[in-house]
């Protein structure tokens, strides 16, 4: 087998089961994304010092339009309160904070803070965190390749990789996805293609530094061959066939 590296530089997160969580308390939907966000603040922490270097997660979908307007209204208060209270915090952190997707149907508020955000951490390196929000696979990949044909350039498997909105990072290495649910969402769909998945049935607010090295560690004894076989990866001469 070939050496594995312990630890991903990126990994990616579906945060989901807030509303879940939140209705087993029998609490309001918008209390369990509250609770999310403090799960958010502990894995942003805890990144670094694991060794990751880039963290993305799925905040917001562009399906996410079709819930109710009282909880999509929460969501907007949530994520302007958020940048805040928190920027400042991922300033001195050492964190980037970049957003990924569409800005059309965000308030002028919004799109504001978004924004500054983005301006106020944009030199820092310790951690790069792509907060995907309004977001969804077939949308990126779509306006790449709009953007590809309106410049009259060719779309390659090249090109388009490098017109996504996260062509600014490597894919990622792993893609946890909380709430006991099996499937992607429309979630990083081209970026994801050869990402270690890891599936937790633990509600995203129930996420915590211990949950993150469980995953961490079920990863460390993956093999990743991206379309070899492992006869491949340990022999140099056979891997260049």
């Amino acid at each position: 087998m070939a050496e594995q590296v312990s630890v991903p530089r990126h990994i990616a997160i579906v945060m989901d089961g807030n509303g879940r969580w939140a209705s087993k308390r029998y609490m309001p939907r918008i209390a369990g994304h509250k609770q999310g966000v403090d799960a958010l603040k502990r894995i942003v922490s805890a990144c670094p010092q694991r060794g990751i270097d880039t963290l993305t997660v799925f905040a917001f979908s562009s399906e996410n339009w079709n819930r109710p307007a009282e909880e999509v209204s929460g969501l907007m208060d949530i994520l302007a309160m958020a940048l805040s209270r928190e920027v400042p915090k991922l300033q001195t952190d050492g964190v980037r904070l970049r957003f990924v997707g569409s800005r059309e149907n965000l308030s002028v508020r919004v799109r504001r803070g978004l924004e500054e955000a983005e301006a106020a951490t944009m030199g820092n390196t310790v951690l790069t965190l792509n907060v995907c929000f309004n977001y969804g696979g077939r949308w990126d990949i779509a306006s790449a390749a709009a953007r590809l044909a309106a410049a009259g350039e060719p779309i390659t498997e090249q090109s388009l990789s490098g017109a996504l909105s996260l062509a600014h990072c490597t894919d990622p290495d792993l893609l946890i996805r909380t709430g006991n649910e099996m499937r992607l969402s429309n979630f990083l769909l081209w970026q994801a293609a050869y990402s270690e998945l890891y599936f937790s049935e633990l509600l995203w607010p129930d996420f915590d530094e211990a949950a993150l090295d469980a995953a961490l560690l079920e990863y460390g004894t993956r093999e990743r061959r991206f379309g070899k076989t492992s006869d491949q990866l340990s022999d140099p001469v056979a891997s260049k066939a």
